[in-house]
């Protein structure tokens, strides 16, 4: 619709994942090579890990299409979430294997895929075994998994592996019963998100190869399209292909920075916020600097001099007498002096650092923060917590019901720590720098594009996911937790310790109502959500817990 307006041949912010449009930034250049590593070594494993949207899946198209050695041989499997015989029985159909009589023995497919590989490695040819979307895959097929690695003649591994995931797939591999999968990965690279820098080239990028011959995006529209993406290249691609189409609307050949702004706004489904230049009253001003001095004192925690404390009897004196409840206006109420967020964090300078919103968190915890010391959620990890850190939307946020560090940017592209303590309808309270103050949730996710990291308290004190197959304590809580909360959420064994096809059905329909990815397997965030809803464990909430029917019937 937009292309010949601006002289472009095609979209150019697609999110599909053309090779064409790979931007080889330093940190896509490195995950290229190390995937590039893995299909010319043998044996073992390679792991490349990533938030979502930050370009795995275009770096794995281009390997296949651009970097594969001629006498390679590639299986992909895309769709993870399948049995351990369905794993094997894609990999050979991958790779043309006729499947054995015996379709239905996990024995006659390894058979058949092993008969294969030796004959390949005879004919000279290389094998390589490339799982997308790996952080899916239940552990009874990550066990499939790591014993196809013991394929192999007495000099080399027959069968290469490349696993791609997201971060949650570190975390699986970190689990203790899959130690002997985790120590035969020879290669390890987590693809970060883009710097300011590199996301003006990466746009710069696709517009040329869109065939651009001029300027379509300003400097300061590719620095709000940082600010509002944080340089995660889908959001990069939803955001610019918006406000192309809002500049051929507007008949505006080049795209600024308001255009950007409203273009993130339509398509986060929200309302542009008002402008940031607007004028405040002289009472929110005095307020803003009250609450900043507030923050300069916790952080250094000096004491008012004598002379200075002593003046305030003295100045509360000239205050005028109380006036009787009854007789106060309802307008007064009103929490219309609350100085804006943007202003706050201004002022705040230092004081929204990560030390300073991790000291707060660990503190609604009951726990000390030692900053410079040991990673933080190696400390916390050492009182029985876990850190989550993740990118999702509001509602996620307030549905896992915890204290969490937001990442907020303001209008001039700088970050900010500041911590969610908790939400009271349409306001949220936060920390700047260890002083609660309290603002429309508007105006914090205005700034907030999903980036958070909470804590929470596992069953057991180790964070792990659950899926069909697993056994164990932690079983046996998610059983008995589930049937506590709702009695449709019981199973017909509550001594069981064993992830069966039952519980499995119930943790889906549990998800389902709670909307959460429908996939059967109990990972952090529906974990986080039982021990909310279960409200048992004395930890922090955003909000107070409802008193439900079920809840009285169990008191």
């Amino acid at each position: 619709m937009y292309t010949s307006f601006f002289g472009l041949h095609e979209k150019p912010f697609s999110i599909t994942p053309d090779p064409r449009y790979l931007y080889m930034s330093e940190r896509h250049g490195e995950a290229l090579a190390h995937l590039v590593y893995g299909v010319t070594e043998s044996g073992g494993f390679v792991q490349l890990t990533g938030e979502v949207g930050t370009g795995k899946t275009t770096l794995v198209r281009s390997l296949l299409l651009n970097r594969m050695p001629d006498n390679a041989d590639v299986a992909v499997v895309l769709n993870p979430q399948i049995t351990a015989h369905e794993f094997l029985q894609t990999i050979c159909e991958e790779l043309g294997i006729d499947v054995p009589d015996q379709k239905d023995s996990i024995k006659a497919l390894t058979d058949a895929l092993n008969h294969h590989l030796l004959s390949a490695h005879a004919q000279g040819r290389r094998t390589i075994l490339v799982v997308d979307e790996a952080q899916n895959l239940a552990p009874a097929v990550l066990e499939q998994v790591r014993l196809l690695t013991n394929l192999e003649t007495s000099k080399q591994k027959l069968l290469q592996i490349i696993l791609i995931g997201q971060p949650e797939l570190r975390e699986l591999l970190g689990r203790n019963d899959l130690r002997q999968l985790a120590q035969r990965i020879t290669g390890r690279y987590h693809l970060e998100p883009l710097t300011r820098e590199e996301t003006s080239l990466y746009v710069e990028h696709r517009l040329r190869v869109a065939g651009a011959l001029g300027e379509v995006i300003d400097s300061k529209g590719k620095k709000e399209v940082f600010r509002l993406s944080q340089g995660v290249p889908r959001l990069i691609n939803v955001i610019c292909d918006r406000a192309l189409l809002g500049g051929y609307s507007q008949e505006s050949r080049i795209i600024t920075k308001r255009l950007i702004r409203r273009a993130a706004a339509e398509v986060s489904g929200e309302v542009a916020g008002p402008s940031m230049g607007r004028r405040y009253s002289m009472a929110a001003i005095v307020v803003a600097v009250a609450v900043v001095a507030a923050s300069v004192w916790y952080a250094s925690e000096q004491v008012l001099p004598p002379e200075t404390a002593a003046d305030v009897p003295a100045q509360s004196a000239m205050l005028p007498p109380p006036v009787a409840d009854a007789e106060i206006p309802i307008e007064v109420t009103m929490p219309e002096a609350s100085p804006p967020l943007t202003e706050e964090l201004a002022l705040a300078g230092e004081l929204t650092t990560a030390d300073f919103a991790l000291a707060t968190l660990f503190e609604l915890w009951g726990l000390e923060y030692t900053s410079g010391g040991e990673d933080s959620c190696e400390q916390a990890a050492a009182a029985g917590l876990a850190c989550l850190n993740q990118r999702s939307s509001w509602s996620a946020l307030r549905q896992l019901n915890r204290p969490a560090i937001l990442s907020v940017i303001d209008s001039n592209g700088n970050t900010h720590q500041i911590v969610l303590i908790a939400i009271n309808g349409e306001n949220a309270e936060v920390s700047i720098g260890g002083v609660p103050v309290t603002h429309p949730v508007s105006e914090v996710t205005d700034m907030w594009f999903g980036q958070f990291m909470l804590l929470w308290k596992p069953p057991g004190g180790v964070p792990i996911s659950l899926a069909q197959g697993s056994r164990g304590a932690e079983v046996l809580w998610l059983r008995r937790s589930l049937s506590e909360i709702d009695p449709r959420y019981s199973t017909g064994a509550l001594d069981s310790d064993i992830y069966d096809a039952e519980l499995a059905n119930i943790v889906r329909e549990f998800q389902r109502d709670n909307r959460l990815v429908v996939d059967g397997l109990a990972g952090q965030q529906t974990l986080i959500i039982v021990n909310s809803l279960l409200g048992a464990d004395g930890s922090p909430q955003l909000t107070t817990p409802q008193i439900t029917a079920s809840t009285l019937a169990r008191e």
